[in-house]
């Protein structure tokens, strides 16, 4: 299965874009505008449309209610999963309100809860959550890392390859102790032994190995 990629109305757009044959793109409502940008026609559109202004014209369309308790990218993500897909990559997620943007941090969290890995575009940056589990950066990666505890604490805590590294430490959610970390140009290590960390990284997923 090939990747989701779910385009939404805000900023944090990628420079180039190629889709493989097995990839899905998804607009999530008034994100089908990034996407006229980019000249690339998704293959369903999700949302209530209320941003948008219209139902717009695609091969499948998903219309839900204004009055409802799912974002428009949260019901993206739901219909990635419908169709089988289990790796999600988030566009025009970012800037504009802050809210919304921490609100698509809470869908990467939805998505890992969900058995999934999703990735969101931080406008140079690129943000995961992960839980009981690790992420593996290459070698010659540059910039800055940060891990933050999204649930109370996150414990057995290993950053390796990092600038400053930890070893079965301990970040709490009130307490910035993993940010602004450096890649050193080495492989680096961040592993998550309990609990759900946010992951920031300098750069794409084209840091990540495999």
């Amino acid at each position: 299965m090939g990747i989701c990629y779910i385009f939404g109305a805000g900023e944090g757009l990628p420079k180039s874009f190629r889709r493989k044959k097995d990839d899905i793109v998804i607009a999530a409502d008034a994100g089908i505008k990034n996407l006229e940008k980019l000249r690339i026609k998704p293959d369903i559109a999700v949302g209530d449309f209320d941003s948008l202004g219209f139902v717009p014209d695609c091969d499948e369309i998903i219309k839900h209610p204004v009055m409802k308790n799912d974002t428009d990218m949260i019901l993206a993500v739901k219909t990635g999963f419908e169709n089988g897909y289990t790796k999600f990559m988030l566009y025009g997620g970012a800037g504009g309100r802050p809210d919304h943007t921490f609100a698509n941090i809470q869908t990467l969290t939805y998505i890992v809860r969900h058995g999934g890995q999703g990735f969101l575009d931080l406008c140079g940056f690129t943000a995961t959550v992960i839980t009981d589990g690790e992420l593996s950066f290459k070698k010659g990666a540059k910039g800055t890392v940060s891990v933050f505890a999204l649930s109370e604490a996150v414990r057995n805590v290993d950053l390796k390859g990092l600038l400053y590294p930890l070893e079965n430490a301990t970040i709490e959610s009130g307490f910035p102790l993993g940010v602004s970390n450096e890649f050193t140009g080495e492989k680096a290590l961040i592993k998550i032994g309990r609990g759900t960390a946010l992951v920031i990284w300098q750069g794409g997923t084209e840091l990540l190995t495999v």
